[in-house]
C-alpha cells in the first residue's frame, strides 16, 4: 500500500501495482517449495495404489500410474485360502488397539508415580528406564524366543504362539520410552492442583482418574496414537512369536506374498498396505484434534 496527499494535506493510501516479483519473494516461494513438498509427499501413495489397481500382480509397468485399472489384487487377497487376510486383519486390530490401550494406563500410572511420589529407587529407576532405551530391540530378539517358548512349558495360553504373548512383549519394550516420555509431560502439571485435593480430602487414586488424566490428555492421545502405529508395523516379534498362519498379523502376513522368489505378488501387497493403512489414518484424524486442541488450551491456560 502506498499514499497519496491531497491539496487539502490529507492523506489518501491508494493501492499499488501488483508485481509478481515483489509477490514470490515475499510469499510466493513459499507456496512453490510447498507444492513440491505434497507431490513428493503424495507420490509414494499414489504408486501404491496404482499398484494395487493393477490386475497384473507384478510392478511390470506400474511406472504408468493407473494406466491398468482392476480389482483383481483384492480378489486375490480375500479368496485365496492360503493367505487368511481377515484373520491377520482382525489379530492386527486387537493386539495394537489392546496394546495401545494398556501401554497408555500403565505408563500413565508409572509417570504418575515418578512425578508425585518420592520413594526409595525414584531415581535409579528414572535411569535405568532411559538407559534399557539406548539398546536396540534386535538384541532381545533371542531371549525373547527362548522366554516365550520356555512360558509355553508352563503356561500355555501366554506363551509362543498367543497374542496374549506378544501383547505382554509389546507392553515390555513400549512402557520404558512411554513412561518417561510421559513423566515428563506430568512434572509440568502443577503440584499445586494435586495438594489442594488432598485438602478436600481426595486420594492418589481419586486426583489420578478425576483431574490428572483429563489435563494430561494431550500426551495419552499421543502415546496411544504412536503405540497403535508401532504395533501395526511391527514384524520382527511378531515373526517369531506368531508361528500359525491364522495367528500371525499384517506385517507378516504381506510379507509372505513377496517372499517367494519365484512369484512375488505385489499388486495383492500393495492392495493390503492400502487396507492396513485406513485404520492407522482414521485414528489419527479421530485424535489429531484432540492433540492440536488439548496443546492450544494448555498454552494459553
Amino acid at each position: 500500500m502506498s499514499a497519496v496527499t491531497t491539496r487539502s494535506g490529507a492523506t489518501v493510501p491508494t493501492k499499488r501495482t501488483f508485481s509478481f516479483g515483489r509477490w514470490f519473494r515475499a510469499t510466493g516461494w513459499r507456496h512453490l517449495v510447498g507444492l513440491v513438498l505434497i507431490v513428493f509427499s503424495l507420490f509414494p501413495l499414489l504408486y501404491v495404489l496404482s499398484a494395487s489397481l493393477n490386475p497384473i500382480g507384478s510392478l511390470t509397468g506400474s511406472n504408468a500410474l493407473f494406466s491398468n485399472i482392476g480389482f483383481g489384487a483384492y480378489e486375490r487377497l480375500f479368496n485365496d485360502p492360503s493367505q487368511p487376510f481377515g484373520a491377520w486383519f482382525i489379530n492386527t486390530m486387537v493386539i495394537a488397539f489392546v496394546t495401545a490401550v494398556l501401554t497408555v494406563f500403565m505408563g500413565a500410572l508409572a509417570a504418575y508415580s515418578f512425578s508425585r511420589m518420592r520413594f526409595a529407587g525414584r531415581r535409579f529407576g528414572l535411569m535405568t528406564i532411559v538407559l534399557v532405551q539406548m539398546f536396540p530391540q534386535l538384541l532381545a530378539v533371542v531371549a525373547i524366543f527362548l522366554l516365550m517358548n520356555t512360558i509355553s512349558d508352563w503356561f500355555p495360553a501366554i506363551g509362543i504362539n498367543t497374542h496374549i504373548g506378544v501383547i505382554m512383549v509389546y507392553l515390555g519394550g513400549a512402557l520404558g520410552v512411554n513412561t518417561y516420555l510421559m513423566y515428563g509431560f506430568f512434572n509440568t502439571v502443577p503440584k499445586d492442583i494435586d495438594e489442594a485435593a488432598k485438602i478436600d480430602g481426595a486420594s492418589h487414586a481419586r486426583i489420578f482418574f478425576t483431574i490428572i488424566l483429563r489435563l494430561v490428555a494431550p500426551i495419552l492421545a499421543v502415546v496411544g496414537l504412536l503405540s497403535f502405529i508401532t504395533t501395526t508395523n511391527e514384524f520382527v516379534v511378531a515373526s517369531i512369536v506368531l508361528i500359525d498362519p491364522e495367528k500371525q498379523t499384517l506385517a507378516v502376513g504381506l510379507y509372505k506374498l513377496i517372499s517367494n522368489p519365484n512369484y512375488a505378488d505385489w499388486g495383492a501387497f500393495s492392495a493390503g498396505a492400502i487396507i492396513a493403512a485406513l485404520p492407522v489414518t482414521i485414528l489419527f484424524l479421530f485424535l489429531q484434534k484432540y492433540i492440536v486442541g488439548g496443546l492450544t488450551a494448555g498454552a494459553v491456560k
